[in-house]
């Protein structure tokens, strides 16, 4: 089936545009640089492939418009109609002609000027006619400018028309304006269409889907029409024309019998009479809408006499149709309440389907499929009935066909009360000694034994005697637990005696640790100075010959080899005094207070006695060194996967200039060979003022 998809054309740029982006694209994608001693070959090819490139480019913009704007003779006489009503589809025609003129007109400037740059004589006669041939170029695109705006205007009304399939399923709905079309595709597709109680609510085609019988229908709803003649209809009501005379669909012509749309009934059947040409061959319905505030019973004669004319018209349409019914022509319907609303569409769903399958069987091509098959039936020879015989053999061999084979859980369900009622069972397949066993209550399994094989009778008895035994283990233990010192039941004394043990044993675990640590962390890692260079003598005996005090420093790397930590302090004051005090130690605040003292304030630059600087300017220098040594290794660390890395702000191949034809190594082998030729011209003019001097030399 064909699908008309007209958001996919491209934007048609105005011309001030195109010849920009060319001229742009020209002066980026050709060479740029020609000098005046080239070969005049060479300066030849340098003009006409920027001639050749522009024209390139021109025609395959202009191309892309031409190709991608649909050909009105190729397109569906729908589509063809509407671009008429919609756009003029002369003035459309007349837009491409002059851009496919200018594609042509462009191709021979092209041609014309190539010819000439190839009989140039001097870079400046190249240039200008380069120069004549993309501004003339540039000139012919530049006229058609107006044509290129209009069919950005037609474009972008293209992209909001209906994608409509003409070969589909399709329901279409016609009438006054007013007359409930819009509240009916509302019921019946999925989308929201615009209702309002005004006339020409709805102004352009709206399509809708919908689904009768597990098949897609369209359902398209046309703007309203007015009776009045062909020549006088607006463009909205084109709309309408154009869709039920190029549409093969079921038509559905809404009627308002309550002529609450401001139309009487004897106004709506003119309109019926005066475009029932375009019903022909087509199934028809009348729907006569708004019954619940004027039901059909209730029309008077002339009305009603109108309202059976025009189903007597529709019968005639459905005749010509090739219908094979005449019911369902004339239907009721009230969108407001709902009633008869799915019945107008199952019977406009139906003559459709009817009505397609019947034009399929008197096609030519299904008749030349019927003449290809027989059906043969026998004659009757006499009046006697004969049935049916099987042979006797043929039925035991199926009933016992039908025993072997193996039921399925399906089947049993349908035997045993269906879903619902019959579940099934899980156990029927289990591998037991004896069927009868796959149905008995499952015992408990433990460690993978069961539990009943175990069973004692007198477990009572021994889990009594358990229970004795747990309960005298626990009288042991709370024996054992009240042998320990807890300290309320000693004196004075004794109190403090325990106190003076606990916190010398506590002393004692501190140093422990604290010479472990020392032991274990020297100023340089042993397995890089095993021959013990790195001393601090050494470096002692290094400061003084550079004149520097050295004492401070070695006390400085002393202190950090022993490790020494603020505890350490701690512990030697505890250890030096007698007096043990019996509430145990001192606060952490005080500690903090005697491990520590408050550091003054120093400029950075500033040379410390010990830090093995000789002045402030050593010092500068040795932290600048630090710093830059650092700064990638730190900008490293910092820096994360998911951070913005710009590494080169100016990348050479877009901010360097554009070599010429040669390359690098060109350029440098041209320059090797002047300078051998300068080199060799001056020893041959030594070697000649040698002859001529001769011997006086």
């Amino acid at each position: 089936m064909v699908q008309y998809n007209f958001k996919k054309i491209t934007v048609v740029p105005p011309g001030k545009d195109i010849v920009d982006v060319i001229l742009s694209c020209t002066q980026r994608q050709t060479p740029t640089v020609v000098h005046k001693g080239y070969a005049i070959s060479r300066i030849r090819q340098f003009y006409m492939c920027k001639v050749r490139y522009s024209q390139q480019n021109f025609c395959e913009k202009l191309s892309t418009i031409i190709d991608e704007f649909p050909q009105l003779d190729d397109i569906h006489p729908l589509y063809g109609d509407l671009f008429h009503v919609l756009y003029n589809k002369d003035h459309y025609k007349l837009a491409l002609g002059q851009i496919n003129t200018t594609r042509n007109t462009i191709a021979k400037i092209s041609k014309d000027f190539l010819r000439l740059l190839k009989c140039g004589k001097s870079l400046y006669q190249c240039k200008r006619l380069k120069e004549a041939a993309l501004g003339r170029m540039c000139t012919v695109v530049k006229k058609i400018s107006p044509s290129l705006v209009y069919l950005e205007q037609i474009r972008q009304h293209m992209a909001r028309l209906p994608s409509i399939d003409p070969n589909t399923r399709t329901v279409l709905i016609c009438g006054y304006p007013n007359v409930g079309k819009s509240s009916f595709m509302n019921k019946v597709i999925r989308a929201d269409v615009d209702v309002q109680p005004y006339a020409f609510t709805t102004k352009s085609l709206f399509v809708g889907h919908t689904d009768y019988k597990f098949l897609r229908y369209q359902v398209i709803d046309t703007p309203g029409i007015l009776d009045r003649p062909f020549e006088d209809r607006n463009i909205i009501e084109m709309c309408s024309i154009a869709a039920l005379a190029h549409l093969r669909a079921a038509v559905l012509f809404f009627l308002d019998i309550s002529e609450s749309c401001r139309y009487s009934i004897a106004q709506q059947a003119a309109l019926f009479h005066s475009i029932k040409s375009l019903f022909m061959n087509k199934p028809l319905v009348i729907v006569c809408n708004k019954t619940d505030l004027q039901p059909l019973e209730g029309l008077s004669e002339n009305d009603m006499k109108l309202v059976m004319e025009m189903k007597a018209e529709a019968m005639k349409t459905v005749t010509q149709a090739g219908g094979p019914n005449e019911e369902g022509v004339l239907l009721t319907m009230s969108t407001l309440t709902d009633d008869g609303v799915m019945a107008v569409k199952n019977a406009a769903c139906e003559r459709l389907l009817e009505h397609r399958v019947d034009v399929k069987m008197k096609s030519k091509k299904m008749m030349n499929c019927l003449n290809r098959f027989h059906d043969a039936v026998p004659k009757p020879r006499d009046n006697e009935e004969r049935s049916v015989c099987i042979p006797l053999a043929v039925l035991e061999a199926r009933v016992n066909a039908a025993a072997k084979e193996k039921k399925l859980e399906k089947d049993l369900e349908n035997e045993n009360g269906g879903a619902g009622v019959y579940s099934a069972s899980l156990k029927k397949h289990y591998i037991l000694a004896n069927d009868e066993w796959k149905e008995d209550t499952l015992p408990e399994i433990l460690d993978g034994h069961n539990v009943a094989d175990f069973l004692d009778p007198d477990i009572k008895v021994r889990c009594e005697e358990l229970e004795r035994e747990e309960g005298l283990r626990l009288e042991e233990q709370a024996a054992e637990d009240a042998f320990q010192i807890d300290g309320h039941e000693l004196t004075q004394e004794q109190k403090a005696i325990l106190a003076q043990i606990r916190k010398k044993e506590a002393l004692l675990i501190q140093e422990h640790r604290m010479k472990r640590t020392a032991e274990s962390r020297p100023i340089v890692p042993r397995k890089f100075d095993k021959d013990r260079k790195f001393t601090s003598n050494r470096m002692g005996r290094q400061l003084s010959s550079m004149g520097v005090d050295p004492s401070s420093a070695m006390d400085r790397a002393r202190n950090q080899s022993r490790g020494r930590k603020r505890e350490s302090s701690v512990s030697r004051a505890a250890a030096d005094s007698d007096d043990m005090e019996i509430d145990g130690l001192q606060s952490n605040k005080k500690l903090r207070l005697t491990s520590r003292f408050r550091s003054r304030s120093r400029a950075p630059k500033e040379v410390i006695p010990g830090e093995g600087f000789k002045d402030s300017e050593q010092k500068k220098k040795a932290i600048k060194k630090a710093k830059t040594a650092t700064r990638n290794r730190n900008k490293d660390a910092r820096r994360g996967e998911a951070d913005r890395i710009i590494p080169t702000l100016k990348p050479k191949h877009l901010f360097s200039g554009k070599r010429t034809l040669g390359d690098k190594q060109a350029i440098r082998s041209a320059r090797h060979w002047i300078w051998l030729v300068i080199f060799c011209n001056q020893t041959f003019v030594l070697a000649f003022f040698a002859i001529l001097l001769g011997p006086t030399t």
